[in-house]
C-alpha cells in the first residue's frame, strides 16, 4: 500500500485495514460486473436451491484465516456457493411467499450508504441521510394517499415496523385488548405477546367467508370487552393478506375505530404498494384513514433487503413513543430537526432511505405505478389460466393484489405440498402450498414485473403433471 503524502494534512490511507486504491477499485468494478452479469442470466439459474448443510459448512468454514485469502477467490465462493444456495426472490418464476425483485437503481444506492458507512440516527451525526430518510417518507405517503400530516421511519422489515407501530398505539391509546383475525400474519401476535399484552389481550377473530375480517364482528367483539370492564386499544387489518392477497374492508374499520377511540392500524407488508394503482386504490379504499400504516419496499417496491417502513398519521406520535436525550447526545440534538433514533428502538441505525430515494429519482414514479399494475394483471392471468382448466383446477381465493390460490381436484394437503416440492426441485420455479380455513390450496404470488404469462402457464402444466 502506498504510503500517504506526509505534506498533506488530511491524507490518509484509502482502506482501514490496508488494501490499496488500486485493489479497491479493481474489486469494486469486478462486484459490479459480477452483480450485472447475474441479473442477465437469473432467468436460467434455478429459482431456489437450499444444499446440503454438511457441504456447505465444509466449503464455506473451515479455520480462522490468520493469513490473508485471495478477495477474488473469495468473491469466486461468494457467488458460486453461498449465493447460489438460496431463494431467488427476484427470479422471474420465484412465486412463493413473497418475492423481492430488486431493481438495480435500489442497488446503487445501497451499495452507496454502504460504502459511506453512512449511520441515521441522531440529526447532528446524519443530517444528510435524515433528510433523505424524512425525503421517502413523504414520498411514500404521497403515493399512498396518506395525509400530508404522516411521519414515517425505515426499520428492517415488517415485523419490526408492526411492532414500532403497536408500541406507538400503546403509548397513545394506552394499554388494551388488541383486535386481530385468523388470517393475520404470524408476526403479529408474536409482537403483541413481547410487548407485554395478555393472551386475553390480543383477540384472534374469525374471518368472514372472504377470509377478511368482519366490521360485525368486531363491533361485538368490542361491545362485549367494554362490557367486561376491558379497554379496546388497536384493530389490527390486513391490505393484502400474506395467503390470498385479501384486502379487509378498512372504511368500515375505520369507521368503528373512529367511533371507539380506538387506533387503525393497517399491515400492509407486502401489499400496501398496490394503493398507487387504481386498482388498488379500490381494493384498499379507507387505506388514508389508518392511525398507523407498514409496508416493505424490499416486496412490491423493488428494493432490496432489507427496508420496512412504519407511517404514523398522528404528528409526534413516533417521538413521544421513543424519544430520548441522554447528556452524550445533546450535542447532535437540533430543535426542529429529525432525529431517527428517536422514532423507534433502533439507536445505531444505518441509512436505508438511499436505495428508496435513488430508486423513486432514477425511475419515477409512473415507473412503479406501472411494475405493481403489471403484479396485479399477471396474477388475474393466472386464475383466467386456471378457470380454462375446471377439469383440473377449483379457485380457492380469487386474483386480490398480486396473490391466486388454487387446488387440484380431489387432492389433500400432502398432494398439493408434494407438487410444490417437486416444481421447485426442478429448479424452474418456486411455488408454496397453503391451507384456507381447512382447505389445501397451492399459491402464486406475481409481483415481479419480469415474469410472463408464459413463465405462469408453464409452471402451472407443471403442477398439474402427475408425480
Amino acid at each position: 500500500m502506498a504510503a500517504p503524502d506526509p505534506t498533506d494534512p488530511f491524507a490518509t490511507p484509502a482502506d482501514t485495514l490496508g488494501l490499496s486504491p488500486e485493489e479497491m477499485r479493481r474489486l469494486g468494478h469486478r462486484v459490479v460486473d459480477m452483480v450485472v452479469d447475474r441479473a442477465m442470466r437469473r432467468n436460467a439459474e434455478p429459482a431456489v436451491l437450499a444444499g446440503d448443510p454438511a457441504d456447505l459448512a465444509a466449503r464455506l468454514g473451515g479455520p480462522l484465516p490468520e493469513a490473508p485469502v485471495s478477495p477474488d477467490a473469495t468473491l469466486d465462493l461468494m457467488a458460486e456457493v453461498a449465493l447460489a444456495h438460496m431463494q431467488k426472490g427476484d427470479h422471474p418464476r420465484y412465486f412463493a411467499r413473497v418475492p423481492g425483485p430488486a431493481s438495480f437503481a435500489a442497488i446503487l444506492g445501497e451499495w452507496m450508504g454502504t460504502g459511506f458507512n453512512a449511520i441515521c440516527a441522531s440529526w447532528g451525526g446524519a443530517a444528510g441521510p435524515a433528510t433523505v430518510e424524512t425525503t421517502v417518507c413523504r414520498w411514500l405517503a404521497q403515493m399512498l394517499g396518506l395525509p400530508e400530516r404522516s411521519e414515517g421511519v425505515l426499520l428492517s422489515g415488517g415485523s419490526m415496523a408492526n411492532f414500532t407501530a403497536f408500541c406507538t398505539a400503546r403509548a397513545e391509546i394506552g394499554r388494551g385488548v388488541a383486535y386481530l383475525t385468523d388470517q393475520t400474519h404470524a408476526s403479529l401476535p408474536r409482537n403483541l405477546r413481547q410487548m407485554g399484552l395478555a393472551e386475553d389481550e390480543i383477540r384472534i377473530l374469525p374471518s368472514d367467508g372472504g377470509l377478511r375480517m368482519d366490521a360485525a364482528t368486531l363491533a361485538a367483539a368490542i361491545a362485549a370487552d367494554r362490557a367486561a370492564g376491558r379497554r379496546p386499544m388497536m384493530v389490527v387489518a390486513s391490505a393484502g393478506t400474506t395467503n390470498t392477497g385479501a384486502a379487509d374492508p378498512l372504511d368500515a374499520l375505520a369507521d368503528i375505530c373512529a367511533a371507539e377511540g380506538v387506533w387503525l392500524h393497517v399491515d400492509g407488508a407486502y401489499g400496501a404498494p398496490a394503493a398507487v394503482t387504481e386498482t388498488g386504490r379500490h381494493a384498499l379504499r379507507g387505506l388514508e384513514r389508518a392511525d398507523s400504516l407498514v409496508l416493505d419496499p424490499h416486496k412490491w417496491f423493488f428494493q432490496p433487503y432489507d427496508l420496512g417502513v412504519c407511517l404514523v398519521t398522528r404528528p409526534g406520535a413516533l417521538e413521544r413513543c421513543f424519544a430520548i436525550s441522554p447528556e452524550y447526545l445533546r450535542d447532535v440534538q437540533t430543535e426542529g430537526a429529525v432525529s431517527y433514533g428517536n422514532r423507534s428502538l433502533e439507536l445505531s441505525r444505518r441509512s436505508r432511505a438511499m436505495k428508496l430515494w435513488m430508486s423513486l429519482r432514477t425511475y419515477g414514479a409512473p415507473a412503479f405505478r406501472r411494475a405493481i399494475q403489471t403484479g396485479i394483471d399477471l396474477a388475474e392471468f393466472a386464475e383466467s389460466y386456471l378457470r380454462a382448466r375446471p377439469g383440473t383446477w377449483e379457485i380457492a381465493s380469487p386474483a386480490q393484489l398480486g396473490i391466486v390460490c388454487f387446488s387440484l381436484r380431489g387432492a389433500d394437503a400432502q398432494a398439493h405440498a408434494d407438487r410444490a416440492a417437486r416444481v421447485s426441485a426442478t429448479g424452474y420455479a418456486c411455488v408454496s402450498s397453503t391451507v384456507l380455513k381447512g382447505r389445501p390450496a397451492l399459491r402464486l404470488c406475481t409481483i415481479n414485473p419480469l415474469t410472463t404469462q408464459a413463465d405462469i402457464a408453464r409452471t402451472i402444466d407443471m403442477l398439474a403433471e402427475a408425480p
